[in-house]
This record gives structure tokens, sequence and C-alpha cells, in this order.
């Protein structure tokens, strides 16, 4: 159920390398949108985040944040993935270099079994 939408680059960018940015992006299952952020800049997006310029300063915030909780010195970010789960659907940042890569996803809600 990937929505296409419109992808947001600046004058110097060229169509290849945001291509080459959300290529794994549109092909994930249930995904309702997707931002591609950089120092706290929206490079691309679609969907339900398509130019949220403030869920994307949120999110930058949050994992620098979660970087501050490091329990181990490194240069590295202490993890790759952050999710932020609501009730009916995820936000799911992947980490990669100096690159936030932000997925909303649809959540399947299972009712419990009654025993």
């Amino acid at each position: 159920m990937g929505r296409r939408g419109g992808v947001r680059r600046s004058p110097d960018r060229d169509g290849a390398m945001t291509t080459a940015l959300t290529q794994g992006l549109e092909r994930i299952p249930d995904q309702l949108g997707y931002l591609v952020i950089s120092d706290g800049a929206v490079l691309a997006s679609s969907g339900d985040l398509e130019n949220d310029e403030q869920t994307a300063a949120i999110l930058s915030e949050l994992v620098a944040t979660a970087c501050g909780l490091r329990l181990q010195r490194g240069h590295d970010p202490p993890f790759k993935r952050l999710s932020v789960v609501f009730g009916e659907h995820s936000l799911l940042v992947t980490v990669s270099g100096q690159k936030l890569f932000v997925v909303k996803r649809q959540n399947h809600v299972q009712e419990p079994v009654a025993v």
C-alpha cells in the first residue's frame, strides 16, 4: 500500500541521487510514507510524511537525545534503529551515516485471544 508522493530535492541534487536514497523505502510493505533527513533538512519525502518538516525536526532531536544515552564511548551511534510505536502506526528510524531514514508503517493490531 505504498503511496508515492513528491520528492523534495535541493536544486543542486540530481534525480539519480534521490532515487538511490528512496529506492528501498518505497518497497517496504505497509508503508504509509517516508522521510530522508540529513542535518535536520528533508532530502526526500512521500505519503503521510510528505514535506513534514515538523516531524523531521522532532525525530532528529529524538535521535540526538538517544545518542546522548551512550553506555559506551565510540564514534558510532549506540543504535542502528529506533522505533516509535503508536496504536495504528509506527515510525521506524534507521541511522545510516549522517542520514536518518524514517518510514511510517501501518501496525496490524490483532485482537487478544479469549481463553
